[in-house]
């Protein structure tokens, strides 16, 4: 697969009194078409990464190449062949929705009736509201604006910097769905996400921590791999049962999961001596993996 998007050995550290290293020897490959997804907390250096690969920040070392463009020397070709949508809404509140498209297609030197094929789908769910100020659109909206402002000079890679963060989980499963649209019309997307469920949607995952990459992978291959049986196990006390955990030198790694805690045994066989415990085995999630690597 031709890569879209090349990333070779990029470091990125902010200075100050106690300096910051975003980004720490981080190095990607996506392909031509490809649904990437870069999954990680907040601070993992997913937004620093996004910065560089659109232009807007330099890196301290390494590079990085976006459709054969060097991001730094052709700063200028790049911008008008990618789309980006920052994890902070910002289109202007003031313009109405059909004022932001019309003049981000003017930046463009494009029109919006010139590329409403590429949008069509995404638009007329917000077409009704066309004439409302973006400031008062609902989260929602918000973000199918902003998606169709960042798609009408036609990109050939689009990056999403957390686009669905403080959305409600039904516009969330839409706008996933609208991605999966992109991607069979061949655009690449490059998505970042602190939602470990939305890992499974793309084809291929990079798992970031601390500007470090963890993993690469398919989804489902990065939870193949997962080198431990998992137990999900829970009493009438899970504070306490994680406190007792913790202090078991069988114990590898311990943590709590919603009304369960997640256990991983260093050496299978061993019993743990708690009141009213229940105990199961079960397999691992895109999270499990994620907490298993970052301990690692």
């Amino acid at each position: 697969m031709k890569p879209a998007i090349l990333i070779d050995k990029i470091t990125k550290t902010y200075p100050g009194k106690q300096a910051v290293m975003a980004l720490d020897n981080v190095s990607l490959q996506i392909g031509e078409g490809e649904l990437f997804g870069l999954i990680g907390p907040d601070g993992a250096g997913k937004t620093s990464l996004f910065r560089i690969l659109t232009t807007l920040l330099l890196a301290d070392s390494g590079s990085a190449m976006v459709e054969g463009l060097d991001v730094v020397k052709d700063f200028r070709k790049i911008r008008d062949q990618i789309g980006y949508m920052p994890g902070k809404f910002s289109l202007y509140p003031d313009l109405t929705v059909e004022e932001n498209l019309r003049f981000f297609a003017d930046v463009f030197n494009t029109t919006v009736e010139a590329n409403y094929e590429s949008i069509k789908d995404i638009y007329v769910q917000i077409e009704p509201f066309k004439k409302r100020r973006a400031g008062k659109l609902s989260g929602g909206m918000k973000q199918k604006l902003a998606l169709c402002c960042a798609l009408i000079h036609k990109p050939t890679v689009l990056f999403l910097d957390e686009p669905t963060t403080g959305v409600d989980p039904v516009s969330r499963k839409e706008f996933w769905e609208m991605l999966r649209k992109l991607k069979e019309q061949g655009i690449t997307i490059f998505v970042s996400t602190p939602y470990m469920d939305e890992a499974a949607l793309c084809d291929r995952i990079a798992l970031i921590q601390s500007g470090k990459i963890l993993s690469v992978d398919t989804p489902r291959d990065v939870v193949e791999a997962f080198p431990y049986q998992l137990y999900a196990v829970r009493a009438d006390n899970n504070y306490r049962l994680l406190t007792h955990l913790k202090r078991q030198e069988n114990v590898e790694l311990a943590y709590i999961s919603g009304e369960f805690l997640h256990l991983i045994f260093k050496k299978e066989g061993f019993r743990i001596d708690f009141p009213y415990l229940e105990m199961k085995p079960i397999k691992p999630t895109i999270e499990d993996c994620f907490i298993q690597l970052m301990n690692r």
